[in-house]
């Protein structure tokens, strides 16, 4: 248990923010729910809930797998982040459907009704204030490898969606999710007044459409992401940036194999590198210490570095990244 709580600190802030406010902003929609009955406020409730459990195991994922790699899982615990988020999205799949099928009986079932409508604006209004700080956490955590001139102000916007791929598994799933949530928070309350203003009663019915669709996209992402991780997916962008860098090093032949492999939060970079054969020992070592300090240095989130020496055998196996 102590340690449990000793790895809590390591979790993912952005997940634990989402986890909380989203608590309490699902209560406050239960409430508007239950007091107005009104659908879209429904399919807001749904929504909240959804984030809050999915960004609360999420937080907890990611702290588990900073755990230190043990004599019977020798090769850590990186990946955990990306089983976790295998299972929540099960949950955001299901509130996903139940979303969309109450939209679709509301549409068939349409009444006009002003009663409660500043409560539900309210509600809502107050609710994409919250997700917006949530959103904005998330920004930061994506983009806090950048120097601060190219995101101070608004433009932190624009570059967080630019660098979203480059993005912690956790952060990404709190960023994607936000997006739907603030979204949704706005269209919701677009169609109350659509719906209560105007002979398009329905309106409420269709933005549950909506949001239900949007939430079951954000499923697709972040399953594919995920499932990828598990496996272990490679980098291929940050291979080829490592590959250009190496070829510049003056006793560095040619690369025979680069493997940049991404383990939830982690990089595992394995590659095999040619050499003059009448290189000392010292020299190669001298070689593998300035390539794992660079790489450590200048690269997020790097946990081992494994370098295999060969001899130049006069034939070019690595090429410019744009020619692969």
């Amino acid at each position: 248990m102590r340690e449990l709580i000793g790895l809590l600190k390591f979790g993912s802030q952005s997940a634990l923010w989402a986890a909380i406010i989203n608590t309490v902003v699902a209560i406050i929609k239960t409430a508007a729910y239950l007091i107005t009955g009104n659908v879209a406020m429904f399919a807001e409730m749904m929504h909240s809930f959804g984030d809050a459990a999915n960004q609360f195991f999420v937080f907890i994922g990611s702290a588990l797998s900073k755990k230190e790699p043990t004599e019977r899982f020798p090769g850590g615990f990186g990946r955990l982040v990306n089983l976790v988020l295998l299972g929540a999205v099960l949950v955001v799949g299901v509130l996903a459907y139940e979303t969309i099928v109450e939209g679709i009986h509301h549409i068939s079932n349409a009444v006009h009704s002003e009663d409660w409508f500043w409560l539900n604006i309210g509600v809502l209004g107050t609710a994409a204030i919250l997700e917006a700080f949530v959103l904005y956490k998330a920004m930061k955590e994506i983009t806090e490898h950048l120097p601060k001139e190219q995101i101070s102000g608004f433009k932190i916007i624009p570059m967080s969606y630019k660098h979203v791929k480059e993005a912690k598994p956790a952060t990404k799933l709190v960023f994607l999710e936000d997006n739907v949530a603030v979204g949704g928070a706005l269209l919701a309350l677009v169609a109350i007044v659509i719906s209560t203003y105007t002979p398009f009663h329905s309106a409420t019915g269709y933005a549950s459409i909506i949001i239900g669709v949007s939430l079951v996209i954000v499923v697709g992402r972040i399953f594919l992401d995920n499932a990828a991780g598990v496996l272990g997916v490679a980098d291929l962008d940050l291979q080829a940036r490592i590959g250009t860098k190496l070829m510049e090093h003056p006793h560095i032949q040619d690369i025979q194999d680069l493997h940049a492999i991404k383990e939830g939060d982690s990089l595992h970079i394995e590659l095999r590198v040619e050499v003059d054969s009448a290189m000392t020992i010292e020299e190669a070592d001298d070689i593998r210490d300035y390539i794992e300090e660079k790489l450590k240095e200048n690269i997020k989130n790097v946990t081992d570095v494994i370098i295999e020496f060969d001899e130049d055998d006069g034939k070019a196996t690595w090429t410019k990244p744009q020619e692969r």
